[in-house]
């Protein structure tokens, strides 16, 4: 067991003194010259494939010669425009815009649901709601909540407005809303409804400032412009006003069902600019797309309620309004570049240095599928102990005078 162990200390101290001693080796390329067609044919076109990679991609696509900055600070002002006949009643954004001045969000309603008339009193409760219906008081708990319903129960078990059958009674706003709601048909003039969005972004690192409204010689011919104009994409780019037509049209979506269940769409403004460039050519493209989840019908769409309180006979009432429309978030993107020599030169280094790889694929293919007589490996690795006194007419030759002479293949190797 003792010389078991006295080999293994050996051994081991064997190996880290080699390793010790190698770590200090000079390891140089040795220039080789193999004459073999197939081999120089993929040299050349993993180097094509590299080159071009980053001549095309990384410098030209990626412009990798540019300080980029993709944080830039931004802000949204929204205006809804319109107005629309409904019944005897004329719309405008105070009716159907939430709010009528708003930031990166805003909302327009196009269908109405109305409890007219509501007060504070008792009445029954909805029989939709859980443990509602009964036929005795002791069915009903008094001081009992649920949430899912409308208000607190007195322990009365009462008839359920005109109909023969009885749930409990509540405290609420009564009537309630799912009997006494009255249902508008909806606001289709609002298709032509349009929104101004006024977006101004700025990169602090390049102090740029760029906004998405196109100058005007004076502010009589910016407004002239502003209200007759619609965004087009190659005819109008500088144009803010949208309309909503348009917006659903571009989200693909169908407005008439919008005014049905409402819903929310996403306005992206996307800002790709290149400062290296005229300050025309940094102008923003815009996509639209509906955020919430069109599949999951109990949580698709877009509503909300408000009331409009008031005084009638001494008494406080209500009228409670469930407003379905299109509430449309902005949200911006930026993107911009400009040219500066610390990534120019970092990304020259990686491409020269990646140049490299060529060598690498070539060497790995002629020693392990050409080298059958392993000719190649040993004119490629060689091991210098000692430098001799004179230099030698062959391999050594060329290492010390470094490229004077260099081995060729050609001669004498069967490829």
């Amino acid at each position: 067991m003792g010389e078991v162990f006295h080999q293994f200390t050996m051994g081991l101290r064997e190996f880290i003194k080699d390793y010790f001693l190698s770590f200090w080796d000079y390891e140089t390329p040795k220039v080789m010259v193999v004459k073999n067609r197939t081999l120089g044919v993929i040299y050349r076109s993993v180097q094509f494939l590299v080159i071009t990679y980053f001549i095309w991609y990384v410098f030209i696509s990626q412009k990798a010669y540019q300080e980029s900055e993709t944080r830039p600070e931004s802000s949204v002002y929204t205006l809804m425009k319109g107005s629309a006949v409904h019944g005897d009643e004329i719309f405008d954004t105070v009716e159907y815009a939430r709010p009528s001045e708003g930031g990166d969000v805003i909302s327009t309603t196009l269908r109405r649901e109305i409890t007219y008339d509501q007060k504070q009193g008792t009445c029954a409760e909805h029989f939709n709601v859980a443990n509602a219906n009964c036929t005795k008081d002791s069915d009903c708990i008094k001081g009992e909540v649920d949430f899912d319903g409308h208000g607190r129960r007195t322990g009365r078990c009462i008839q359920y407005y005109n109909y023969t059958f009885k749930t409990c009674e509540i405290q609420s706003w009564c009537p309630i809303e799912e009997y006494a709601v009255v249902r508008e048909p909806p606001l289709e003039e609002a298709i032509n409804f349009t929104v101004f969005i006024r977006n101004s972004i700025h990169f602090p690192r390049f102090k740029a400032l760029r906004g998405n409204i196109k100058d005007a010689s004076n502010k009589r011919n910016m407004h002239k412009y502003l209200n007759k104009c619609h965004y087009h994409e190659e005819k109008e780019p500088y144009c803010p006003n949208f309309r909503l037509g348009y917006i659903a049209k571009q989200a693909r979506e169908n407005f008439t069902e919008l005014c049905r269940t409402g819903g929310v769409i996403g306005v992206f403004i996307n800002w790709k600019c290149n400062l290296d460039l005229d300050a025309s050519h940094c102008k923003p493209t815009y996509s639209f797309r509906r955020l919430d989840l069109r599949k999951d019908q109990a949580r698709s769409g877009y509503y909300y309620r408000f009331a409009k309180y008031y005084r009638k006979d001494g008494v406080e009432s209500r009228t409670l309004i469930k407003a379905y429309g299109i509430r449309l978030d902005v949200i911006v993107h930026g993107h911009a570049g400009k040219f500066s020599p610390i990534p120019t030169i970092i990304s020259m280094v990686t491409a020269m240095t990646s140049v490299g790889i060529c060598t690498i694929i070539c060497d790995w293919i002629m020693l392990t599928f050409i080298d059958k007589n392993e000719v190649f490996s040993e004119r490629k690795f060689d091991e210098i102990v000692k430098e001799p006194p004179v230099p030698l007419p062959t391999e050594l030759s060329f290492i010390n005078s470094y490229g004077s002479n260099h081995s060729d293949l050609s001669d004498g190797v069967p490829l």
